[in-house]
């Protein structure tokens, strides 16, 4: 019976579909305005429906390569898909707890606050801003500061839209001009906008370029780009090319300088030949053509030498070299 059941579940894990299979890549795109549908990253799923409402997470540094803004999280929510790909909105940001630690100290003063404002075209956003004094001060100066926080805050976002009011999160002209606002109160050091948070939305504008044609401008650039590779390639390979004709062009120069010095060489060592030959021979003809000293020899090597020509042997010394010098 074990094995029936063992061979049933082997036969419903084959049938069963491989969900990752199934599964496709998005393409997660920034609100259409301001950041014009700007690719920010990808996700995974297996239908439109497993992905609308995800929340995609990115540093600010990553979004817009602006170094001194890598500990600001921006959320994006997906709200829509087209295709291949997932549109977002713009749900808030916050900064990260360890650098806010690290911007307040002992003799410092920390005014911290939470407003719910409402923007020209119906968003209900709430907005934590961050004030940090130069020392500390009384709870009446941060009473001030706070109030006047406030007033700016409601009647900057009063009269801008949503789109706008992203752009002045990030780039920092909201926190400029509160600051500008409240320095009349105290001198502050740094006055931020730690985090932002969109509660409700309103009406949306349909500005900015279309999905297509963010579509056309992306294959416009991906086509430039494979084109300035290519082009760069071609470059290369041909400095190659010339780097190796111009190196077997000085191969074959060198080649034709040492043909030439070889045979400029060859004649002078058949003549150093035949002089060292000569100067041997001339040597042994010399020999020959002179004359023996008879005279140191003994009597002995004399008579030898008579054997040797075939001459007789009897007599004195003075005979016997008489006779060899016949």
């Amino acid at each position: 019976m074990a094995k029936k059941m063992s061979a049933k579940a082997r036969a419903a894990a084959r049938k069963q579909r491989d969900k990752w299979k199934t599964k496709r890549w998005y393409t997660i795109r920034a609100p259409r305005y301001p950041w014009n549908y700007q690719n920010i990253g990808e996700t995974i799923g297996e239908s439109d429906e497993h992905i609308m409402g995800r929340i995609y997470e990115m540093t600010q540094q990553e979004f817009n390569g602006d170094f001194t803004k890598m500990h600001v999280m921006l959320r994006f929510r997906v709200t829509d898909t087209v295709g291949q790909d997932a549109l977002t909105t713009f749900v808030g940001h916050h900064h990260q707890t360890n650098h806010i630690r690290r911007q307040i100290r002992r003799y410092r003063g920390k005014i911290d606050d939470v407003l719910d404002v409402v923007t020209e075209d119906g968003y209900l956003v709430r907005i934590k801003p961050l004030i940090i004094t130069q020392k500390r001060v009384q709870t009446s100066v941060k009473q001030s500061i706070r109030a006047k926080t406030r007033d700016v805050l409601r009647g900057y976002v009063a009269k801008t839209t949503y789109d706008s009011l992203q752009v002045a999160m990030l780039d920092g002209s909201l926190e400029s001009e509160i600051q500008n606002q409240i320095k009349s109160i105290y001198p502050c050091r740094s006055v931020v906008i730690r985090k932002s948070q969109l509660l409700q939305e309103g009406v949306s504008m349909d500005q900015g370029p279309t999905l297509d044609e963010i579509h056309a401008e992306e294959a416009r650039k991906e086509a430039e780009i494979k084109a300035k590779k290519a082009a760069a390639l071609a470059e290369a390979m041909a400095e190659e090319e010339a780097e190796g004709d111009a190196d077997e062009a000085e191969d074959v120069e060198e080649d034709a300088v040492e043909e030439a010095a070889e045979a400029e060489e060859a004649p002078a060592e058949e003549e150093a030949v035949v002089e060292e030959a000569a100067e041997e021979e001339a040597p042994a003809e010399e020999a020959s053509s002179d004359d023996v000293d008879y005279s140191s020899m003994t009597v002995a090597e004399l008579k030898d030498l008579l054997k040797a020509a075939g001459k007789p042997v009897s007599g004195k010394k003075a005979e016997l070299i008489e006779r060899l010098q016949e």
